[in-house]
């Protein structure tokens, strides 16, 4: 008989992924958003700068105006006709100011653009244009007009335009959608790819199902034949050991067979659940040349809605990942559950074991990931999936560090059935 080909599964799992694509995909998302973001800010502040200038340019034509019509020369309609038709042009705040920046009386007539309360006494309102005057010489330098001999007779303090202000924040604006589009395509292609590698292992899953069924039904014959023709006590109690590891390959058979599929859910008591798994482990952990104890503290029977089947694999996936991280001749598994707020119960499994570094801890339930040569990576992982994806709890792991041993942890909630 041939032997079956070995399978790496490692291999499997990582079909058709790439991690140098992956993360060039990632990376070019990375410098698309950065070249429009500093794209962006470059562009809009060339702008903003042509703004500024061009009503600088605009302040020093009205300053010449203001200066012609008001010279002494100059009749009271000329002045008149400047406020009125040429002052309403100018659309940023300016004030007037005398020689020593105290701003000029009547305020509403030296100034533009100012928006200042109505309501304010006149010695409030002095103070408010003196302190906008103050805040405008801190952005811009004034614009002054002197006489003949150079002496400064008054000053035109500014402030740039509200439309300015529009174009510093569109950046932001720009840039925060930016992110989010790039910030949607990364998640939509993680998910993709997330998505490739579950409907990669969902199919093996099913496919190695469909190949164990017939060699088990098989298996379940001979030991029937061989029941029958012997009475051997000792051979039957083998033949009953033989016949209770057959069935929980068909139970496994059974599990894989409803990976990808709607897990139907029933009122079960997972204290007795739990209960039976640790049974059955504790008979075979000798197997493994450990003395291992499993402990239960389970006070009382608790009834959640799940899938016996699949939710009896978590545990023996968590058993088996304890027992393997405990070195030692003796080692200690303690479940414990209990009781949360908001008719919740935690369920704690904790070993004595090697326990797992920070980036150990990260990676624990990526497919595909093992700390031992031989492993497939699949059970933590196949864990969170049935734990989270079909039943909507939650397993994390609780406690960890190196040589003090690991926690798991899984959140459910109660049934509300009696």
């Amino acid at each position: 008989m041939k032997p079956l080909p070995s399978i790496d599964f490692n291999r499997i799992l990582k079909f058709n992924i790439s991690p140098f694509s992956k993360w060039y995909i990632k990376i070019g998302l990375i410098l698309l958003a950065l070249f429009f973001v500093i794209g962006s800010i470059l562009y809009t502040d060339s702008l903003v700068q042509e703004i500024i200038k061009r009503e600088k340019g605009l302040l020093d034509f009205y300053t010449d105006i203001y200066q012609h019509y008001s010279d002494p020369s100059s009749n009271i309609e000329d002045f008149s006709f400047f406020l009125e038709k040429i002052t309403p042009q100018i659309n940023f705040p300016i004030i007037i100011t005398d020689s020593n920046d105290v701003p000029l009386e009547d305020f509403d007539i030296y100034s533009a653009n100012i928006n200042v309360n109505k309501n304010l006494s006149y010695p409030e309102k002095r103070k408010a244009y003196q302190s906008i005057v103050m805040k405008m010489k801190a952005s811009y330098a004034p614009i002054t007009i002197v006489d003949s001999a150079g002496k400064v007779l008054q000053k035109f303090y500014y402030f740039h335009s509200p439309l300015v202000d529009k174009f510093r924040l569109f950046p932001v604006i720009s840039s925060v959608i930016i992110l989010i589009f790039v910030g949607i395509g990364y998640i939509a292609f993680s998910a993709s790819r997330r998505n490739e590698e579950s409907m990669v292992w969902i199919g093996m899953a099913k496919e190695a199902a469909h190949q164990l069924g017939t060699p088990l039904s098989s298996l379940l014959a001979w030991l029937e034949i061989l029941r029958n023709r012997t009475s051997d006590s000792e051979i039957l109690e083998m033949i009953d050991e033989m016949e209770t590891d057959v069935d929980r390959l068909n139970i496994v058979a059974t599990r894989f067979s409803k990976i990808g599929s709607k897990a139907e859910l029933t009122h079960t008591n997972i204290s007795d659940l739990i209960e039976d798994v640790s049974k059955y482990f504790e008979k075979r952990l000798p197997h493994l040349g450990k003395k291992v104890e499993i402990k239960r503290d389970i006070p009382k029977d608790y009834f959640v809605d799940l899938n016996a089947d699949l939710f009896s694999w978590v545990f023996e996936n968590l058993f088996k990942n304890a027992a393997d991280a405990i070195e030692q001749k003796e080692g200690l598994i303690e479940v414990s559950i209990k009781e949360r707020p908001g008719n919740r119960i935690r369920i704690l499994v904790k070993d004595n074991g090697r326990g797992m570094t920070n980036k150990i801890k990260r990676n624990i339930f990526i497919p595909g990931f093992s700390t031992k040569k031989r492993g497939w990576g699949l059970g933590l992982s196949l864990a969170k999936k049935i734990v989270e994806d079909y039943h909507h709890s939650k397993i994390y792991v609780k406690e960890t560090a190196p040589g003090k041993g690991t926690t798991f942890a899984i959140d459910m909630k109660l049934s509300e059935k009696k």
